[in-house]
């Protein structure tokens, strides 16, 4: 189903750039402004100037942070900061990193993938988009002509096809560096034709299901009607009808999704005093000490099982923590919108914003609320007992089974429902559609 291609990468020439842990940065939609300024002062070649080049108050139509970015990319062309692999290749990279004092590797190969319409259901999504980002990527798009961070994407590798042929075959160190942190990153070349073959045919019946990136391929796909609108006469084979893509086996032990806790506040006192009762109309509430010793394991045990739907409320009642199990989930069910699955009403995020947000909270666009999200969850706690905010909802992270699940279901989670940690970086390689 899916077609994916070997590419001459572009990269960051080591003649040039010796240290390529200073100027690779995170993806755009991470990059906080105090994030934004140490990257301009790590490397005159951080590649934030070309990702998420920064606004200035005169910029205008023809002069602003695209035609900045674009500009900066022709430069670097020119002056061999960044070259052209002499081989197509498809890409092994090997992410390494830690979390919660464990190690990881996740592997990823990274290659074209050709752009499909979604109703072809060949690539998959599980998130919605919003406008504004969508406008960004392809003003970004259309100003570089260019793929500057990969779009993470997952595939099914049961016999284990792709990694068998990946073991068998040679690898050429391509590019060894540092990360933030304590990551790092090993990227290989598969350059030999029949090795090559082997993994684009494995491919031919499988379906993608994007993981993170969903902005950046909707922009692609909109940057291709506008590019086959502008040309007199297109043979499908044109750059711009494909994308670079980060493919990993939704099996991979170091596909590591964390989950998006909720954090409030804004809330008038009333609503949240009126909270508690109304959440025992719908809940089983257990109360437990928050500096008990054991509570956090009593409570992942509750939390995983699969027959029920709990979650942690904190905020109500600073000494403890209140363990949520919903009681009826067809009645919850029937609060959310008709048009979406039972995958969809099963997810705890799903029963937080439609059952207790939406519905026991009454919250509306039109109120004064800030919602962010928080993906450790005792730094959420932290921030509630500091004040900071409100409320801490308490979630537990979506398995990868269920984002495919959702997926074939034609469903869409809601907003913030995963976070695939750690990021892929941008700036390690660069697909040109020119």
């Amino acid at each position: 189903m899916a077609q994916i291609q070997p590419f001459k990468a572009f990269y960051y020439n080591r003649e040039m750039v010796e240290d390529l842990s200073a100027v690779i940065c995170p993806p755009y939609d991470i990059i906080t402004p105090r994030m934004e300024e140490e990257l301009h002062r790590r490397s005159p070649y951080n590649f934030i100037r070309i990702e998420n080049n920064i606004r200035l108050p005169q910029d205008s139509e023809t002069d602003n942070r695209y035609t900045r970015s674009a500009a900066m990319l022709e430069r670097w062309l020119s002056q061999r900061v960044l070259i052209q692999d002499d081989k197509a290749a498809i890409y092994v990279h090997d992410h390494y990193f830690t979390s919660q004092g464990k190690e990881y590797k996740r592997r990823g190969l990274i290659a074209r993938v050709r752009l499909e319409e979604w109703h072809k259901n060949i690539v998959r999504p599980h998130e919605g988009t919003l406008a504004g980002a969508r406008k960004d990527r392809v003003t970004l798009l259309g100003a570089l002509k260019a793929n500057t961070s990969p779009i993470m994407t997952m595939y099914e590798d049961e016999n284990k096809e792709i990694s068998s042929i990946l073991k068998d075959q040679q690898k050429e160190m391509f590019l060894n560096l540092e990360g933030e942190g304590e990551e790092r990153h090993e990227v290989w070349r598969v350059c030999q034709p029949l090795a090559i073959d082997k993994i684009c045919r494995s491919f031919n019946e499988k379906p993608l299901y994007i993981a993170d990136g969903h902005h950046r391929y909707e922009s692609a796909l909109n940057y291709r009607h506008e590019q086959t609108a502008a040309s007199a006469r297109t043979t499908g084979e044109e750059p711009f009808n494909f994308v670079m893509m980060t493919l990993m086996d939704f099996n991979d032990s170091g596909l590591l999704i964390l989950p998006p806790h909720r954090l409030l506040r804004g809330l008038m006192l009333s609503k949240l005093n009126a909270l508690g009762e109304k959440l025992d109309a719908f809940f089983s509430i257990e109360r437990l000490p928050l500096e008990k010793p054991g509570v956090w394991q009593k409570v992942d045990a509750v939390m995983a099982k699969e027959d029920g739907i709990s979650l942690v409320l904190y905020g109500l009642d600073k000494e403890n923590i209140m363990l949520l199990t919903l009681r009826d989930k067809a009645a919850a069910g029937n609060m959310m919108p008709y048009f979406h699955s039972e995958i969809y009403k099963s997810l705890d995020v799903s029963v937080v914003d439609h059952v207790i947000l939406e519905e026991l909270l009454g919250l509306s666009s039109e109120d004064n609320i800030v919602i962010a999200y928080n993906y450790d969850r005792r730094d959420a706690i932290e921030q509630v007992s500091d004040n900071e905010y409100q409320l801490a909802f308490i979630v537990s992270p979506v398995k990868s089974k269920t984002i495919k699940a959702i997926a074939d279901a034609g469903d869409r989670m809601p907003r913030k429902s995963t976070y695939f940690y750690p990021k892929l970086p941008s700036g390690i390689l660069i697909n040109r559609l020119v």
